[in-house]
């Protein structure tokens, strides 16, 4: 399981949150859009990162079904390339994030 502390590097924003590097099929949908299948590759309290969302629109909130959780609201933050950077509107509680961390596909160690 990768995992480290990040900076948002924005002013007001959540300055660090433990990030956990995942491997978990979830169910994205902007708008009235239909759900899509997406891979969710990492995770923090604050926010997450999907490695495709298409025609993905930031002016348009996210929808997010982890397995086993209930919908999540999320704001695109940046797109690089096919990935997709969003925070929640609500910080994960660390148990659900704990859950999601030990409960989902993981990589080995970094940092």
């Amino acid at each position: 399981m990768r995992h480290e502390s990040i900076s948002s590097g924005e002013p007001g924003g959540r300055e660090f949150a433990q990030r956990a590097s995942v491997s978990l099929l979830c169910e994205v949908r902007q708008g009235l859009e239909p759900w899509r299948l997406v891979r969710l590759e990492d995770i923090s309290q604050a926010g997450f990162r999907i490695a495709w969302l298409p025609d993905a629109n930031p002016l348009k909130p996210v929808r997010i079904r982890i397995p086993g959780l209930q919908l999540l609201s999320a704001t695109i933050r940046w797109q690089r390339g096919k990935s997709v950077g969003c925070e929640f509107d609500e910080t994960l509680h660390i148990a659900v994030f704990e859950h999601i961390r030990t409960n989902a596909g993981q990589e080995g160690p970094s940092r």
